[in-house]
């Protein structure tokens, strides 16, 4: 009953942030934020709403904020999520498109380097890369992910309706929370050059598409324990938070409470 309840007021919720949209913003606020933010951390990793950020600075959001970015920080990172390998088969590394959102499949073209990961891979602009990682397991305790939460990297949410973070997933799969299985699913993995070779991708999925993230409860954990840095540009929302205090505060909730995350 919980789970079915949460499911229908993160809906609900999600609308009601959606219809009340940005208003105009001065470019300098969001500057500043990026400077400051960017002068303790080399990376950033980025979720984005372009709608938002249009709204509020009225010009091209992709190349206002892009170029923002690759300005205050060495390496931009963006995830390139394609979960429809588990069906396709087919992991392209340069033409496989993103499957959330319009901010990744148009960093697709401007980034230097995407992991080898068919289901959960990670978008770089810049030098930082996952040479020495595991990327056939994507929430492995050597794999990308982890090796994030380890560097405890900054990530940043922009026109987003709520905190969002794509580490959730590999919060839950190191728990072993039981609505979250690893799958392993065969394919092939095509480089930009055309060549392809066969591939096992192990991740964990869903038992089913009714577990909804609370991220309202997320969001107030971390501003409880101080870990989550959020401002209000006219209707434009900005958060940034790092992985070490992500874990620091969900990990202990998460391994005492298996659905914190699902339920009110």
């Amino acid at each position: 009953m919980s789970r079915g309840a949460n499911l229908l007021k993160h809906q609900l919720l999600g609308r009601m942030r959606r219809r009340r949209g940005a208003g105009p913003a001065p470019p300098s606020r969001l500057d500043e934020l990026l400077e400051r933010h960017g002068a303790d951390h080399r990376k950033v990793f980025v979720h984005a709403g372009l709608s938002d950020v249009k709204q509020a600075f009225g010009t091209d959001p992709y190349a206002f904020l892009r170029g923002r970015l690759t300005a205050n920080f060495r390496s931009v990172l963006v995830p390139g999520f394609t979960d429809y390998f588990a069906t396709s088969g087919v992991y392209h590394k340069q033409h496989s498109r993103p499957k959330h959102g319009t901010f990744g499949p148009l960093f697709l073209r401007d980034a230097d380097y995407r992991t080898d990961d068919a289901m959960k891979s990670i978008l770089v602009e810049g030098p930082y890369r996952f040479d020495d990682c595991r990327h056939t397991d994507s929430y492995h305790e050597d794999g990308c992910f982890a090796r994030l939460v380890e560097e405890d990297t900054l990530v940043m949410d922009i026109g987003t309706p709520w905190l969002t973070c794509s580490h959730l997933h590999y919060f839950e799969s190191r728990l072993d929370v039981d609505y979250v299985v690893e799958r392993t699913f065969d394919g092939v993995l095509c480089a930009k050059g055309g060549d392809c070779e066969p591939i096992e991708q192990t991740c964990g999925v869903r038992t089913s598409p009714f577990y909804s993230w609370n991220k309202p409860k997320l969001t107030r954990l971390l501003e409880r324990d101080g870990a989550l840095d959020s401002y209000d540009l006219n209707g434009l929302q900005v958060m940034f938070f790092t992985l070490g205090d992500l874990a620091a505060s969900l990990v202990p909730r998460l391994a005492d409470d298996p659905k914190y995350l699902v339920t009110l």
